[in-house]
C-alpha cells in the first residue's frame, strides 16, 4: 500500500480553483483539477464542493456509481490530518430491517376496507335489483 501525505483542513482549503482543485471525500485527499471539465455533473458542482471544504457529505448524498468510485483512486493525493468520520451513510441501504419499527395494524385497517366494499356492494345490489322493479 501506498504512504500518503497528510494534509490540513486549511491546506486543503486553498486549492478550490480550475487550475488547482482538491477535494476530501471520506478522509481522503483528492486532486481533481485534471477531471474538472470531464466530470458528468460539470466543474461547478465540484469546484463548490471543494469550496465547502469537506466534500463526504456531498458526494454520497449523488450516489456515485462503483465506477466513479474506483475511478476516484487514480486521484488520491493523500490523507486529511486528524480525520474523524462524523458524516453517517444516508443510502438507503444503511438503514436495516432491524431498526425499523415493526408495523401496527389495528382493527380499523380491517373495518374500513370491508366498509367500503360493504356500502360498494349494497349500492350496486339497490341499483341493480331495486331501480329495475320500479322502472
Amino acid at each position: 500500500m501506498q504512504a500518503f501525505q497528510t494534509y490540513s483542513p486549511s491546506e486543503i482549503s486553498l486549492h478550490t480553483t480550475k487550475k488547482d482543485c482538491w477535494l476530501s471525500i471520506h478522509g481522503k485527499v483528492y486532486d481533481v483539477t485534471t477531471f474538472l471539465e470531464d466530470h458528468p455533473g460539470g466543474e461547478d458542482v465540484i469546484l463548490h464542493a471543494s469550496a465547502s471544504g469537506d466534500a463526504t457529505q456531498a458526494f454520497d448524498d449523488v450516489g456515485h456509481s462503483s465506477t466513479a468510485t474506483s475511478m476516484m483512486e487514480s486521484y488520491v493525493i493523500g490523507t486529511v490530518e486528524g480525520y474523524a468520520s462524523n458524516i453517517k451513510p444516508t443510502s438507503r441501504h444503511w438503514l436495516s430491517k432491524q431498526e425499523q419499527p415493526p408495523p401496527s395494524y389495528s382493527f380499523t385497517d380491517y373495518l374500513l376496507p370491508l366498509l367500503v366494499l360493504g356500502i360498494a356492494f349494497a349500492a350496486w345490489y339497490y341499483l341493480t335489483f331495486y331501480s329495475k322493479a320500479k322502472a
